[in-house]
C-alpha cells in the first residue's frame, strides 16, 4: 500500500515522447513545423492589423473574423514553442500542473473556435435573410443572447474535463504518447477508472463540435435556399459564406480525426494521432487568415494597399539618392 501511494505521488512530472518512432530523424521535424508556426504568426498579426487599423472594417461580420485571429494567434504559441525545443534539443519534461494549464488553454482555444464559426453564420443568416433588421439584430445587447449561453457551455465542459483529468493518479507510466498535454493521451496514463473522463470526454465533442457543426450547416441550408428561391443576387453575401463553409470543414474535419481518434477503437499508428492532434491546433491558425485574406474582398483590398504602400516607402530614398 505504501509503494502503491509512492508511486502515485511521484507521477507529477510527465515525459512528452510525440513521435518518438522515428528516432534520429526526430529534429527533422523542427523544419515543417517551424515555418508552419512563422506562418501562423505572420498572417495572423497581419489581419489583426489590418482590421483594427481600418475603420471601414470595424463591423460585426471583421470583429469576428479578428477573434478568431485571435485564437489562431494564441493557440500555437502555447504549445508550438515547447514543441520545437523538444524536437531539436530533446526538452521533453513538463509538470502536472503545467500540462493541466496546456490542456485546458488548447481546450479553450478549440471550443472558442467552433464557437466563433457559429457567431460567424448567425451574422451571415441576418445579413442575408433579414438585412433590414441586420443591425438591430446584431446590436450587443440582442447579440448577447447568442453569446453568453455558447460562452458558459465552453467554459462549464472544458474546465470538468480538465478538472476530471487532474483528479486522476497517474502510477503506471508518465511518458506521454503526445507532443504536447492532449487530454486523453494524459487520461490513458491513469491506474483507476476513466469511465467518467470518457464519458463527459464525448460529451463534450458532441456538444461542441458535432452540435456546432449541425446548427452552422443548417443555418447555411437556410440562407441558400432562401437566396435562390428568392432571385436576389447575393453574390457578394454568399461568397463570405462560401468563405465560412471552407473554413469550417477544414477545422472541424481536423477536430473531429483528433479528438475521436483516441475514444473509439482504431488502429491508427500512434504517431498519426500525434499528427491529427497537432494539425487541429497548428493548420487552422495557418489557413484560416490566409482563406479570410484571399477570399474575402475588403481585407485582400487593404492587404495589397498596405503591402504597396511599404514598398513605395523603401523605395521612396532610393529614388531621392538617384535625384
Amino acid at each position: 500500500m505504501n509503494l502503491s501511494m509512492e508511486n502515485v505521488s511521484s507521477h507529477k512530472h510527465f515525459t512528452l515522447n510525440g513521435f518518438n518512432e522515428i528516432g534520429v530523424l526526430r529534429p527533422v521535424l523542427f523544419i515543417p513545423f517551424f515555418i508552419m508556426f512563422v506562418v501562423s504568426l505572420s498572417a495572423n498579426s497581419m489581419l489583426l492589423y489590418i482590421i483594427i487599423s481600418q475603420r471601414s472594417l470595424h463591423s460585426p461580420m471583421y470583429i469576428l473574423i479578428a477573434g478568431m485571429a485571435c485564437v489562431d494567434l494564441s493557440s500555437p504559441l502555447v504549445i508550438v514553442p515547447n514543441m520545437l525545443l523538444s524536437f531539436l534539443f530533446g526538452w521533453r519534461g513538463i509538470s502536472l500542473i503545467s500540462c493541466l494549464v496546456q490542456m485546458l488553454f488548447i481546450q479553450f482555444s478549440g471550443a472558442f473556435q467552433s464557437t466563433l464559426l457559429v457567431w460567424m453564420a448567425l451574422d451571415r443568416y441576418f445579413a442575408i435573410c433579414s438585412p433590414l433588421c441586420y443591425h438591430e439584430r446584431m446590436a450587443i445587447p440582442r447579440f448577447l443572447k447568442f453569446v453568453i449561453p455558447l460562452l458558459i457551455r465552453n467554459i462549464f465542459l472544458n474546465t470538468l474535463v480538465v478538472s476530471l483529468a487532474g483528479s486522476l493518479s497517474f502510477c503506471s507510466s508518465n511518458v506521454i504518447n503526445h507532443c504536447f498535454c492532449e487530454h486523453m493521451a494524459l487520461v490513458e496514463l491513469a491506474c483507476e477508472s476513466t469511465a467518467k473522463n470518457n464519458l463527459f470526454g464525448l460529451l463534450g465533442v458532441f456538444l461542441t463540435p458535432v452540435a456546432d457543426f449541425i446548427f452552422i450547416s443548417s443555418s447555411y441550408v437556410v440562407i441558400f435556399t432562401s437566396v435562390l428561391s428568392s432571385g436576389k443576387s447575393g453574390v457578394k453575401a454568399l461568397h463570405t459564406c462560401v468563405t465560412h463553409i471552407v473554413v469550417m470543414t477544414i477545422s472541424l474535419t481536423f477536430a473531429l480525426v483528433a479528438l475521436l481518434s483516441y475514444r473509439i477503437r482504431n488502429s491508427l499508428p500512434a504517431a498519426v494521432r500525434v499528427f491529427f492532434s497537432i494539425m487541429y491546433v497548428l493548420f487552422p491558425s495557418c489557413f484560416n487568415p490566409i482563406i479570410y485574406g484571399m477570399r474575402t474582398t475588403e481585407i485582400r483590398q487593404h492587404i495589397m494597399k498596405t503591402m504597396t504602400s511599404c514598398r513605395f516607402v523603401r523605395t521612396v530614398p532610393h529614388s531621392y539618392k538617384n535625384y
